[in-house]
């Protein structure tokens, strides 16, 4: 029966002092006299940020967790223009080696999910040579984890300018100016305003890219698509992958907020998920992406403890009966 493994994104709640994604703004930087020691703070706050994402790996390995989105604000002003000259590798490429090694060792899937302006879509030139740049980033850090950068970057489709199919042949479009080893990182996720499950299937069968299926956002945005007539376009989406398929699971943070996320997982709406797809794969990975974060997982799997349905695996994992 299939195997359910659980993730959680970016910051933990329960380790203290252990933020990812400490940052400089460009004011901050451009306030300092001296242009090299404003570079060298910057590389101190970057190497802080890899140092802690160690350290939430090590606290996520304790807890049996062996999936987790790094964040994609591990370096601050990597892209800035007037820092082009930056080699911001450099200084962190032991430390970004032992996070490769530790993930290596412990058999976790790291992986990213660029902020929302990154838009392959866009129909502004510097748009998207700007997310190309911001996905080369990812890249890089991925290469010096030495972590096979495959599907490891979740992405939306982007904008959808009020007008879905010229937004979508736009994307088809924008793709061939993407390097093929981004094109390989890369996987698309449905999103609760624009972009339907149905829509971003289109896009991952066109262009070969495996769907991260969020299933909050389907229920938030779906234009009456049946999730379940779709669900094997999705396994098959994943079929060249080395990787198992991905999923996202959040919960409403109420009716009238629908859309935002809630603290934790309503178990009950998970299950209604599982259901429906336990026995189609051998396993799926759920990143879990509400605001708790690890809490929220370890709330979780102690509400999955309590089920008749489930053979218990690990910490962070389980078998669907």
């Amino acid at each position: 029966m299939t195997i359910i493994r659980l993730g959680f994104v970016a910051m933990s709640m329960e380790l203290q002092n252990a933020s990812p994604s400490k940052t400089m703004t460009y004011k901050q930087f451009s306030q300092l006299q001296n242009r090299e020691a404003g570079l060298r703070k910057l590389e101190r706050i970057s190497l802080a940020n890899v140092t802690n994402t160690l350290r939430i790996l090590k606290h996520a390995a304790a807890h049996d967790i062996a999936f987790y989105r790094m964040t994609s604000r591990i370096i601050p002003l990597a892209n800035h223009g007037d820092l082009l000259d930056w080699d911001y590798i450099s200084p962190l490429a032991d430390a970004l080696h032992e996070i490769g090694q530790f993930a290596l060792k412990n058999k976790m899937r790291l992986d990213f999910h660029p902020d929302h302006f990154v838009l392959i879509n866009s129909p502004k030139k510097e748009v998207l040579k700007n997310s190309l740049k911001t996905l080369q980033l990812h890249y890089k850090l991925l290469k010096n984890m030495g972590i096979d950068t495959t599907h490891r970057c979740v992405m939306h489709v982007g904008g959808n300018y009020k007008e879905t199919d010229v937004a979508l042949e736009r994307f088809v479009q924008n793709w061939a100016y993407v390097p093929v080893q981004i094109q390989k990182m890369i996987m698309l996720e449905n999103d609760d305003t624009s972009f339907t499950m149905a829509d971003t299937l289109y896009l991952c069968e066109k262009l070969q890219i495996p769907l991260v299926f969020d299933y909050h956002h389907h229920l938030a945005y779906h234009h009456d698509e049946n999730w379940t007539q779709h669900w094997p376009r999705v396994v098959e989406s994943w079929k060249q992958s080395k990787l198992p398929l991905k999923m996202h699971i959040s919960s409403p943070k109420n009716e009238k907020q629908f859309r935002n996320h809630a603290d934790y997982v309503d178990v009950n709406m998970f299950f209604d998920f599982l259901k429906e797809v336990k026995g189609s794969v051998e396993q799926i990975d759920c990143m879990i992406e509400s605001k708790k974060k690890d809490l929220a997982l370890f709330q979780l799997m102690r509400e999955i403890k309590e089920r008749k349905d489930v053979e218990i695996i690990d910490g962070a994992s389980f078998r669907l009966k």
